[in-house]
């Protein structure tokens, strides 16, 4: 059974989109996609520097666009998708792409509401300096309580040794001066603010009030969520869990879990991959994985879906 994923901020770096653009149809897309959300998408994903789209009203939109350019290029149309592609997630923004893959959302919806996204979160991340690290190595169940002793969130569990800590600047000093025990390193993340925190709270009233607007669809193939690992069949529950996630942790671990009882035998990582399925790998030893980087790519990756491709129960 195939699952695709689509990563989350801090994923972007400096040109990574330039070579999609010789693809046909893709320039025009994003021209279009940028027209729309009033953001140059092609200037960002080509010729900004790291600072530029490491802002999160930038990085959003950016990522989920690049996942939905990527992955078109291996499926062309939605019944594609839900012939070939047993379940799909996403990490956090991830969640975005993996919506309009699976026809929650359409992908100009998916394109406006990130772009609402990223500004209402960029808004809050500027109100106090806060930010996320990466812990690496450690058991959950001493990491856990060393965090909440140093006031910080662990706000992405992601599983295979990994936990993501936000906070407040002072609150992540004070976590590189005392690692839990068992840990091997604490590696600041390219990121603007404390997601999924409760410092993100101003940014979930922006976005109930704008996905009012949407008429969200069934998924038509498995949207497996951040909040809880669980399988979401309605699209109003959904969108209710993208708005809320936001201020909550993102339990990636979870949503492997249930990768595995699903019968996951290949993932997929959107571009720009490659984050998810490292912490695959070490997860779900066994399990083929290959991450869209540059379209250099995409044979190799059309050789997995045909190995690993099932029609979905």
């Amino acid at each position: 059974m195939l699952v695709l994923v689509a990563p989350g901020q801090g994923a972007q770096t400096p040109g990574f989109l330039t070579p999609w653009l010789d693809l046909p149809g893709v320039e025009d897309r994003l021209r279009a996609w940028s027209a729309a959300i009033d953001l140059d998408l092609i200037h960002y994903g080509t010729k900004a520097d790291a600072d530029e789209i490491r802002d999160t009203a930038v990085a959003q939109p950016l990522l989920v666009a690049a996942s939905l350019v990527s992955a078109r290029q291996l499926f062309a149309t939605s019944e594609d998708f839900s012939r070939l592609v047993g379940a799909a997630a996403g990490h956090s923004v991830g969640e975005l792409a993996a919506a309009a893959l699976t026809g929650v959302l359409t992908e100009d919806e998916a394109l406006g509401l990130v772009r609402k996204r990223g500004l209402a979160m960029a808004e809050a991340a500027a109100v106090t300096e806060t930010g996320m690290a990466a812990l690496l190595g450690g058991e959950q169940d001493v990491v856990l309580p060393h965090l909440e002793k140093l006031g910080l969130t662990p706000a992405n569990v992601n599983g295979a040794g990994q936990i993501v800590a936000a906070g407040t600047a002072e609150q992540l000093a004070a976590l590189a001066e005392d690692k839990p025990e068992g840990t091997r390193r604490v590696v600041p993340l390219k990121v603007a603010g404390a997601f999924h925190t409760v410092h993100m709270a101003p940014a979930v009233t922006a976005l109930e009030e704008a996905v009012g607007q949407l008429t969200p669809a069934a998924p038509h193939t498995r949207y497996v969520s951040n909040k809880d690992g669980h399988v979401v069949t309605d699209g109003q529950d959904v969108v209710r869990r993208l708005v809320g996630q936001v201020a909550n942790p993102v339990r990636w671990d979870l949503c492997m879990e249930t990768f595995k009882e699903l019968g996951v035998t290949g993932i997929i990582e959107a571009s720009p991959g490659g984050t998810l399925v490292g912490i695959a790998k070490r997860a779900l030893p066994g399990v083929k994985t290959l991450a869209l980087k540059t379209p250099d790519d995409l044979d190799a990756a059309r050789t997995l879906i045909a190995e690993h491709s099932a029609p979905a129960e």
